[in-house]
C-alpha cells in the first residue's frame, strides 16, 4: 500500500505528522505492508493535510485529514467521508497551469530517480549541448523575468555575468523569502529541491560560474534540511561536482542560512551577509553582475526564477512565452493568503484579473464579509480596493495602477479592517526592519509612524506631511525597503479616506 502524506511546513503545521504516524500505526496493526512517502504540498492549504493513496486507477486524495480519519482508509475508500477523488480533477488544480510547480506535491522530494522520471534533468542535458549564445538567446526569448519582485529580465542579467571577465563567478539564489503572505520559495525547496539545483547548474553552465550558494532564511528549518540533503544527494550522483552529469563543466553549491533580517532579501544586503558582513545595502554601481559576491561577477536570482529555467530548457522558449500577456510572459505562482476561503499556491499564466483571483479562485473572504482591500507584493505593496479588481495580473499593468506584483503574495482583508492601522503597520515595519544606511528610510519611517499617530489623534494637518515623508522615502532610499514603503501608506490614504476621516471625527 502506497500512501502520500506531505512533509511541507504548512501541512505539518496543520497536523500532517500526526496523520503520518497514525497511518504507520494502523498499517502495522493490520499487518499491511506500507510505503509512506512524505511528499511536498500540492498547494491547497485549505485541504491540508491532503493525503493520497495510490490505486490501480491512479492517486486518490483525501482531506483535510485527521488521525481519527485514518482507520477508514484501510476499508472501502470509496465510502470514506474525506474522499475527494483524483487531486488533478479537483477544480483548484484542474484550472492551474503548473510548469515550475509541476512536480511539487507529486514526487518524493529527495528521490533523484523520481525527479528524473517526471522530466527532471532534461533541461540540463539540453543546456549542456547548447552554446552560451544559444542558451542566452533562449532565456531572453522566453521572456522570463525575475520572480523575486523587481521583474528584471533574467536573460540580460545572465548575459552580463557571462560576458564579464573574471577568474571566478558565482550563482546566488535568494531564498530569503520574508514578505508576509509569500511561501512559494519554501514550498518549492521542500517539495522539489532538485529543480532549483538543476536551475542553478544551468546558470553556471551559461555564465561560466563554478560555485553557487542558496541563501535561506533561518525561519525555514524544513526547507534548509531538505535543500542540504538534496545537495548531498546531487553531489553523490554527479549532478553537482567536477563534471556535471559526467559530461559538463564543474559546478558545485552549498546552502547558507541567514539570521532573520528582512533587508537581506535585497540582493546587495544578502551578498554582504554571505560574506560575513552586516546586512546593509550597497550603492549601485557597481552592479552585482559585475562586482557581486567577494567582488566577482555574480548572478543573483530568486528561487522561482532559477527553478523555472529547467522547464524552459526542456520544453523550449516558445512554449513558455506562449503563456502570459504583454511583457509578463510565462506563469506566476500566486500565493493567496489572509481572509480567504481557499488559500494556497495557485500557478497560472499572467493576465488573470485581481478580481477573479480574489472572488473566484480564493472563493472570497473566509468570514463571508465583503472584501475591502487586497495587498499585493508583500508588506510594502499597495492596497487595492475592489474598484481596481479588473486589473490584470502583470508587471506593467499593476505598475500602471500604482502597485507592484513583487513576489506575488496576495493578502485579502474584509470590510472590518482598519486601513489607518494597516498604514501604520507598514510604516512601523519599515522603521523596525531598516538596515539604517539610508537617511530617508532610517529617519523617515520613524517620523512616519509619529505622523500617522498624529492623524489618528485628529490632527488633519499631518496628512500633507505624511505625503511629503513618503515622497522623500521613495526618492532617497538606496534599496526597495524605504522606496516601497509609500505604496501601502499612500494607497491606504488614497483609496480608503473614510478610515482616516473616521479617526479624526472620533477625536473631535
Amino acid at each position: 500500500m502506497k500512501i502520500y502524506v506531505p512533509r511541507d511546513a504548512s501541512a505539518r503545521a496543520l497536523g500532517a505528522d500526526a496523520v503520518a504516524r497514525a497511518v504507520e500505526a494502523e498499517a502495522k496493526r493490520r499487518g499491511i505492508p506500507l510505503q509512506l512517502v512524505r511528499n511536498g504540498s500540492r498547494g491547497a492549504t485549505f485541504l491540508e493535510p491532503l493525503l493520497e493513496i495510490e490505486t490501480q486507477s491512479g492517486r486518490t486524495a483525501f482531506g483535510p485529514m485527521t488521525p481519527a480519519d485514518v482507520p477508514a482508509l484501510f476499508e472501502d475508500i470509496t465510502r470514506h467521508p474525506k474522499a475527494l477523488g483524483p487531486a488533478e480533477d479537483l477544480p483548484w488544480f484542474a484550472r492551474q497551469t503548473r510548469l515550475t510547480f509541476a512536480r511539487v506535491g507529486v514526487i518524493d522530494p529527495l528521490s533523484l530517480q523520481d525527479y528524473e522520471a517526471h522530466g527532471g534533468l532534461q533541461g540540463l542535458r539540453n543546456a549542456l549541448a547548447m552554446s552560451g549564445d544559444d542558451l542566452i538567446d533562449a532565456l531572453k526569448l522566453s521572456g522570463l523575468r525575475g520572480r523575486g519582485g523587481a521583474g528584471f529580465p533574467t536573460g540580460i542579467k545572465w548575459d552580463t555575468v557571462r560576458l564579464a571577465h573574471a577568474d571566478q563567478k558565482y550563482i546566488v539564489c535568494n531564498a530569503d523569502e520574508g514578505d508576509s503572505g509569500t511561501f512559494a520559495d519554501r514550498m518549492l525547496m521542500e517539495g522539489d529541491p532538485f529543480t532549483l539545483i538543476e536551475g542553478m547548474a544551468i546558470a553556471g553552465v551559461t555564465t561560466g560560474a563554478t560555485k553557487g550558494y542558496v541563501y535561506i532564511r533561518s525561519e525555514y528549518p524544513d526547507a534548509i534540511e531538505v535543500m542540504q540533503e538534496a545537495v548531498r544527494i546531487a553531489r553523490l550522483n554527479g549532478l553537482l561536482g567536477p563534471s556535471l552529469l559526467n559530461s559538463g563543466p564543474a559546478f558545485d553549491m552549498e546552502v547558507r542560512v541567514g539570521a532573520g533580517a528582512y533587508v537581506c532579501g535585497e540582493e546587495t544586503s544578502l551578498l554582504n551577509s554571505l560574506e560575513g558582513k552586516r546586512g546593509t545595502v550597497r550603492a549601485k554601481p557597481p552592479l552585482p553582475a559585475l562586482q557581486g559576491l567577494f567582488g566577482k561577477p555574480t548572478v543573483v536570482n530568486n528561487v522561482i526564477s532559477l527553478a523555472t529555467v529547467p522547464w524552459i530548457m526542456a520544453n523550449g522558449h516558445e512554449a513558455y512565452r506562449d503563456f502570459g500577456l504583454g511583457r509578463s510572459r510565462g506563469t506566476i505562482p500566486l500565493q493567496i493568503a489572509g481572509n480567504v476561503k481557499q488559500g494556497g499556491l495557485f500557478e497560472t499564466a499572467f493576465g488573470t484579473s485581481l478580481g477573479e483571483i480574489v472572488e473566484d479562485i480564493a472563493g472570497g473572504t473566509y468570514t463571508g464579509r465583503p472584501v475591502k482591500a487586497v495587498q499585493v507584493g508583500g508588506p510594502l505593496g499597495a492596497y487595492f480596493p475592489a474598484s481596481k479588481f479588473a486589473t490584470p495580473f502583470g508587471y506593467e499593468e499593476f505598475d500602471g495602477q500604482g502597485g507592484l506584483i513583487g513576489h506575488a503574495g496576495i493578502v485579502v482583508f474584509d470590510d472590518s479592517v482598519d486601513m489607518l492601522e494597516q498604514a501604520r503597520f507598514a510604516m512601523e515595519f519599515c522603521a523596525v526592519e531598516s538596515c539604517g544606511k539610508c537617511t530617508p528610510c532610517r529617519i523617515g519611517a520613524v517620523r512616519g509612524v509619529e505622523t500617522i499617530d498624529r492623524i489618528a489623534g485628529g490632527d488633519s494637518s499631518a496628512l500633507p506631511l505624511l505625503a511629503d515623508l513618503c515622497d522623500t522615502m521613495r526618492d532617497g532610499s538606496l534599496c526597495a525597503l524605504g522606496g516601497f514603503t509609500p505604496y501601502p501608506v499612500m494607497s491606504a490614504v488614497t483609496h480608503f479616506p473614510d478610515d482616516f476621516a473616521r479617526m479624526r471625527e472620533a477625536a473631535e
